[in-house]
This record gives structure tokens, C-alpha cells and sequence, in this order.
């Protein structure tokens, strides 16, 4: 049992409130997942590529990271720290220079895009919120999960969301029972999962089909094809997010609109704070149908 919150802003007036709004919508999911939380935010995507990294000794490894990165590379690189995660700003080009360089000194990457930063570690949601400062994030969109752990154990590389792919990432309510043979499968075609959790195969899995050149929803659809179990999944783009669940759908969802915003939730409560949730279309999503929103 997993919690997952999601939060696409059609009114570009609520950005700088979508750290807050998430923050409160994951913390109402805690008794779904206590072990660990975990957030993606998309901003616009000016800066260039964004590399977060994460550290158990964050003050040893963030010291002069920058400076380093920037010598390695021979360009200007950027940091900013966040609590045991830090996020730098790459050159354009230096994408595999500078991911090769962070993996060779410990760092592990939770993703890479121009708009994507995702902020994840092992606590209660209003305790992982509190230390990266959720609140004060903006941005268009975005996706946030809390984890019981089931299938593997409780861990920073265990949290949600999982980023396979540049400004891509993944949350997931369910288990997956062919996960193991799918890690063959993605392994062979250049994706191969680096940790033990059943999401991270269901990300690759999405990944590789887009870069075969399915659109996000072809995606998504082929889940259902694809991987046996019982899964609800929404899936973080630099253009918003689609959702979909299994044919039998028997983990909870729900999903409300207005002319302001789309937000999806394991379960209603977590909309309950939302403006002008009293006044907006409030649905379950169907079985086996793929649903995406774009800006």
C-alpha cells in the first residue's frame, strides 16, 4: 500500500503555490506509505540541464563539487544544496562527462532534465517536506509518492519517484510479478534497472518504449501489454503527466479538475485543501485507460 499525489497547473498565476499545494496532499497520504516520500517538481526549463544528485554525507560530498564538475568539464557549472541532495546545472553537451564524473565519486543520481528536480530519502512525508523546503518550490507540475515498502527494502534509492530517462519519472501504487523477466528484457535493449524495486522496472520499461519512438501514451498503454500485476501508475514529462491503471484496478484513485488545475490522489482526502476543489469534477479513473494532461 502506497500513496501517490499528482498536480497539473492549468493557471499559470498557481505556480509558485504548487510546492505547497503538493506538500500538504502528500503528507495527507503519510498512513499510506511511512517508510519514505518523495517529490518531482517541473519548472520551465530555462536553465539548461539539471543534474540532482543525492549523499548520505552531503557536506562532505557537496564541498566544492561544483568547482570540481566545472574543472572536469572545462565550463561553468552551478549548485544549489539541498539538504542531502544537491542540484547542478550543467553545460549543454556535458550531460555524460558530468554524469560519469558524479557516479565515479559516490554520488547517486536521482535524475537529469531541463525541467525535472526530484527530492526523495527514507522518513514521513512532512518529515522528508520539512527538509527540502517543498513548500517554498514552484513550478507547472508535478508528482509525489509515499512508500510502504513491500518488495524490497527501505532505502533512499527505494523511494519514488524513479527517473530513467531525462525529465521522466515514475510513481507506482501495486506489485508487479514479472518484474525479474522484464529486467532481462530491458537490460538487453540498454536500460537496465539499477535497484531492486518492481517501479524502477515499470520506468525503464516506459523509457524504452519512448525512445523506440512511442508518444507517452503509447507508453503507457503498452503497460498493460506488458507487465503482469496490479499497478497504478503516474508518469512525470516535462509537458505534464499521464496516468493509468490495470485492467482490474483494484488499487484506489481519483482524479479532480477545474479550470485551474488536474489533480489525481490515491484516495479524495487528498484534495481536500485544493482551491476550488468544492466546484470541480471529481472522477475515478477507468480500468486500463491511459489519461494525460500537457501545457
Amino acid at each position: 500500500m502506497c500513496g501517490i499525489v499528482g498536480l497539473f497547473l492549468k493557471n499559470p498565476d498557481l505556480r509558485p503555490q504548487l510546492g505547497e499545494m503538493l506538500t500538504d496532499m502528500l503528507i495527507t497520504m503519510t498512513d499510506r506509505g511511512p517508510d519514505s516520500a518523495g517529490i518531482a517538481i517541473y519548472g520551465d526549463g530555462d536553465d539548461g540541464l539539471k543534474v540532482t544528485v543525492q549523499s548520505d554525507t552531503p557536506q562532505e560530498s557537496f564541498d566544492g563539487l561544483d568547482a570540481a564538475l566545472s574543472a572536469a568539464l572545462g565550463a561553468d557549472v552551478t549548485m544549489r544544496v539541498v539538504d542531502t541532495h544537491a542540484v547542478l546545472s550543467i553545460p549543454d553537451g556535458a550531460r555524460d562527462a558530468a554524469v560519469a564524473f558524479l557516479e565515479d565519486r559516490g554520488l547517486r543520481i536521482m535524475g537529469l532534465g531541463a525541467s525535472m528536480e526530484i527530492f526523495k530519502e527514507v522518513g514521513l512525508p512532512h518529515e522528508v517536506a520539512a527538509r527540502f523546503d517543498l513548500r517554498a518550490m514552484g513550478g507547472s507540475h508535478g508528482i509525489g509518492h509515499t512508500r510502504m515498502a513491500t518488495e524490497s527494502a527501505v532505502t533512499t534509492l527505494g523511494a519514488h519517484p524513479f527517473s530513467t530517462a531525462e525529465d521522466q519519472c515514475l510513481v507506482h501504487n501495486g506489485s508487479l510479478s514479472n518484474h525479474n523477466q522484464m529486467r532481462r528484457v530491458l537490460t538487453q535493449k540498454g536500460f537496465p534497472p539499477k535497484t531492486e524495486n518492481d517501479t524502477e522496472v515499470a520506468a525503464c520499461y516506459i523509457s524504452s518504449r519512448i525512445a523506440e519512438g512511442a508518444n507517452l501514451g503509447q507508453a503507457l498503454e503498452g503497460t498493460l501489454d506488458d507487465l503482469d500485476g496490479f499497478f497504478t501508475f503516474v508518469m512525470g514529462t516535462k509537458n505534464g503527466f499521464g496516468v493509468v491503471r490495470d485492467p482490474i484496478a483494484c488499487k484506489p484513485a481519483v482524479m479532480a479538475e477545474t479550470d485551474d488545475y488536474v489533480a489525481f490522489g490515491s484516495e479524495y482526502r487528498a484534495f481536500a485543501d485544493l482551491p476550488g476543489i468544492e466546484a470541480a469534477r471529481v472522477w475515478e479513473p477507468e480500468p486500463a485507460t491511459v489519461y494525460f494532461w500537457e501545457r
